[in-house]
């Protein structure tokens, strides 16, 4: 009973893992990778505890369970309520360069080659030449 319980255990961890990778965690990383491991160390046990007809029977269910979680998450969207849907609109200089005018004079704090820093008034910024 312990036996099933592990290789049912590692595939379940292995295709959360997976589910996780696909929807959140953009890219190729440990998570993915991680949860690939757990879904074959689950069919490997499989194999090894109960033999051959069994593994690919458990192999068999993997792949189909697994199809199944990944459909069911994309067509549903239940992973829409975790999405962002709001985009900020604000910027981060937002009015910082109405103390400024063409022809004003200021400072080179930096070299100029062609994008340097300047002062104008006693405030530092980006400049181009």
């Amino acid at each position: 009973m312990f036996e099933w319980i592990t290789v049912v255990c590692l595939a379940l961890f292995g295709l959360v893992l997976i589910v996780v990778e696909i929807i959140f965690v953009p890219g190729t990383t440990l998570v993915g990778v991680l949860g690939f491991l757990a879904l074959l160390a689950g069919i490997g046990l499989s194999f090894h505890y109960f033999g051959s007809e069994t593994g690919w029977i458990t192999t068999g269910g993997t792949a189909v369970i697994s199809g199944l979680v990944l459909f069911y998450s994309f067509k549903s969207n239940v992973w829409g309520r975790f999405a962002l849907k709001s985009a900020m609109q604000g910027k981060v200089n937002e009015g910082e360069l109405e103390t400024l005018e063409v022809g004003l004079e200021g400072i080179a704090l930096s070299a100029l080659r062609p994008i340097g820093k300047g002062e104008f008034s006693g405030k530092a910024f980006e400049v181009k030449h």
